[in-house]
């Protein structure tokens, strides 16, 4: 499993594992958690970059139905997959 490194807004680098990776109508988005093994939190981020820029930029999605949509792309890829809604945000 590949483990990306990304720097946040403040200048902290966060390391994640990429469980899945796909494109949809052109924008790129990956399915990634902090836990290596066992089930954890994961999150969808989709790449909001130009493609000119050297680096790709990500976003966390949290919007419907973008979020509805690419949860069931990725669980229709891996039907390991269960993927649920962060009980907090209800």
């Amino acid at each position: 499993m590949e483990k990306i490194a990304f720097q946040d807004g403040d200048g902290s680098t966060v390391e994640f594992y990429v469980l899945e990776q796909t494109r949809i109508g052109g924008t790129d988005y990956i399915l990634v958690t902090e836990e290596a093994e066992g089930d954890g939190d994961a999150l969808i981020l989709k790449d909001v970059s130009a493609p000119e820029d050297p680096e790709a930029e990500y976003e966390i999605v949290s919007e419907d139905p973008e979020l509805s949509t690419v949860a069931e792309m990725f669980m229709k890829m891996d039907d390991e997959l269960e993927l649920t809604e962060d009980p907090s945000e209800e």
